[in-house]
């Protein structure tokens, strides 16, 4: 990892913070995402914290531009960023729709787009795409949610036959219910067993080794849940 710099999306809190821990730990430099950096100031200077709004449209291309031209050993990105909104379908207004959908899948997809051609010119790259189980199986109340993940499962699966000349791996996590701030906002929560909940350092551990495969390996996807699921309710 001592040659590695990599790009994390939702840095400060939650698997994004799993993952920059553990990235530095293994002695990698780490270029963090977040719109709010208070609740995590590691202290090394391979901790290179951005405050950057991914759910900004306009201004992230021109951003993420400036990054890397100022920052071209970036050689991998962890789009991690996304929140939860559960409800019956007709409860969401199409403005809330089309917010919805722009934050946790068109966000992602215009990091990817910024940062693809640098990993192809680089001849080199690894895109790790934090999704989730409801990429998987439809649920009630999930539409949206279920919505992006399977759109982002999708397009992980192009844009990996798409890169794959160009020495550049894509992963795809899809995780069930993780112990994180994810559920603050909710009205429903993982049960309080360790059972019952992925913990965020378990994907950081994931990531790792996805990152420390030889080249010419890839993870295409990989699915995780919680060994007894349940759910309690506020």
């Amino acid at each position: 990892m001592k040659d590695r710099h990599i790009l994390i999306t939702g840095s400060s809190s939650g698997i994004g913070r799993a993952t920059a821990q553990k990235l530095l730990e293994a002695g990698a430099v780490v270029y963090g995402i977040a719109r709010n950096h208070e609740k995590f100031q590691p202290d090394t200077k391979r901790y290179k914290p951005l405050t950057i709004d991914v759910t900004d449209l306009k201004a992230l291309p021109g951003q993420l531009s400036d990054l890397l031209a100022t920052q071209p050993e970036i050689d991998g990105l962890i789009s991690n960023a996304g929140y939860g909104s559960f409800e019956g379908f007709e409860n969401f207004s199409p403005e809330k729709i089309f917010s919805y959908i722009n934050d946790n899948l068109t966000s992602h997809l215009v990091v990817t787009r910024c940062l693809l051609p640098h990993f192809k010119t680089k001849n080199r790259g690894d895109v790790i795409f934090i999704g989730s189980e409801a990429a998987l199986e439809g649920g009630k109340r999930g539409s949206l949610y279920c919505a992006t993940k399977f759109g982002l499962r999708g397009f992980s699966q192009s844009i990996r036959q798409e890169s794959a000349n160009k020495n550049i791996r894509v992963t795809l996590i899809n995780p069930g219910m993780v112990r994180t701030s994810f559920f603050d906002d909710l009205n429903f929560q993982p049960g309080d067993d360790d059972e019952n909940a992925i913990e965020p350092t378990d994907i950081a551990d994931i990531i790792i080794n996805i990152l420390s495969m030889r080249s010419g390996t890839v993870v295409d996807e990989i699915n995780l849940t919680p060994q007894k699921k349940v759910i309690t309710f506020d």
